[in-house]
């Protein structure tokens, strides 16, 4: 679009163009809405992104919903094996036990993001690339952020609704709680003798959970521990970094390569609310989590699914109260619209928080009295299945144990 052509008002605008904000848009891409993406990175940027996700098989439902599922490189957990340095207790969650295929798939966030995004514009919803949002204005009837970059179409747009995916969590934000763990993640590829055997393992130990999930012929390695650690841990050989990571597993699998490592701090980060006048916030723009539990994004998707569906269902209603849809357009990012979302996510998501920042507190730490309590609780999920089965249920569908 021209830059002196005249705005017009489009009915949502998306703020980040990852696998969160791209979900959004295919979710609702037969709504007859007109949507719009924007992204600061370069396409290549978002499709080419190493990370790793943990795809529970909630998500997996939903990106088979969505039409993207098929065909996406995928390690499927079959067995989940955690337990705590220290004890002997432990317990094994198993997929054949809760009569499916797998508990969840890791996959990476690059390869997903390239799925939606060839799903997005197949289904004509335009994407603009390397266009940064550097302001949002939400007014009575509108937001106009303010766009720059080479990929812009023009200087500002407006928008009924804008759905933020992507930054935006501040430090000093009042609307933000933050609360630093003292902790670093390292993360590397990881060989392993014998193969995985679709086994994940979530080691707990006093600086933090060790965590070795499925991913090709090996592992994905997420290794909390203290900073100072963490700058020791980096300074090793590979030789000797894996003896100690080996001593952390014991012989549960016998490592045997590891590839370049990685590190970040470990920040929860979360807004108090996720709507604002004529704004919502999603994934990573809402909540930043401990990879404990691998929650974070398939909190992320679960908040997609849910806004799609609030915008999909008052849109059918507005369109049957009026006689003429034309004259009385649907209005995406109404305070009651807003409201709507925010009742039906609040349990699920404050529960998911609660959750995550719970394990990270109770198992990261050498505190005698709770070291015996973490074994009792490994004891008792292993003794009892119903609460074994609530944990399950928990990690795979979220707090309503959603679908």
């Amino acid at each position: 679009m021209p830059e002196n052509a005249p705005e017009h008002v489009h009915d949502l605008l998306i703020v980040g163009a990852g696998p969160v904000g791209l979900a959004l848009a295919l979710a609702l891409k037969d709504a007859g809405l007109d949507i719009v993406l924007a992204d600061a990175r370069a396409r290549e940027a978002v499709t080419k992104d190493p990370r790793d996700l943990a795809l529970a098989h909630g998500t997996r439902l939903t990106l088979q919903g969505l039409g993207v599922w098929d065909g996406l490189p995928s390690t499927a957990i079959e067995h989940i094996h955690i337990s705590h340095q220290g004890g002997l207790a432990r317990t094994l969650i198993d997929a054949a036990e809760h009569d499916l295929p797998a508990l969840g798939y890791v996959a990476s966030a690059g390869a997903l993001a390239a799925a939606l995004r060839k799903a997005v514009d197949a289904a004509g919803i335009p994407v603009f690339d390397e266009t940064e949002i550097t302001n949002v204005a939400a007014g009575e009837d509108d937001v106009i952020a303010s766009l720059t970059g080479a990929g812009r179409p023009a200087p500002t747009l407006r928008a009924r609704l804008a759905a933020c995916a992507e930054g935006g969590l501040r430090a000093g934000d009042p609307n933000v709680v933050e609360h630093d763990y003292g902790q670093h993640a390292l993360i590397a590829d990881v060989q392993v003798a014998g193969g995985h055997r679709h086994t994940a393992f979530e080691r707990f130990t006093p600086q933090g959970p060790v965590a070795l999930l499925p991913k090709g012929n090996g592992y994905a390695l997420v290794h909390v521990a203290h900073p100072d650690t963490a700058d020791e841990l980096l300074a090793l050989d590979d030789a000797a970094y894996l003896a100690r990571l080996q001593a952390h597993i014991g012989g549960r699998a016998r490592l045997t390569g590891v590839g370049p490592r990685l590190r970040y701090p470990l920040v929860l980060r979360y807004r108090r609310s996720t709507i604002a006048q004529r704004t919502v916030w999603l994934g990573n723009a809402a909540q930043t989590l401990h990879p404990v539990a691998g929650q974070g994004f398939n909190l992320a998707l679960r908040d997609v699914w849910a806004l799609a569906d609030v915008l999909l269902k008052e849109s059918e209603a507005t369109a049957r109260r009026s006689a003429d849809a034309a004259a009385r357009p649907f209005d995406a990012g109404t305070a009651a619209v807003l409201a709507r979302y925010a009742n039906a996510r609040g349990l699920d998501r404050l529960g998911t928080i609660r959750f995550t920042d719970t394990l990270v507190r109770v198992f990261s730490n050498d505190f005698t009295p709770l070291r015996h309590a973490r074994g009792a609780a490994l004891f008792a999920l292993d003794l009892i299945p119903p609460l074994r089965n609530f944990l399950a249920r928990r990690m795979l569908f979220g707090a309503r144990a959603w679908p």
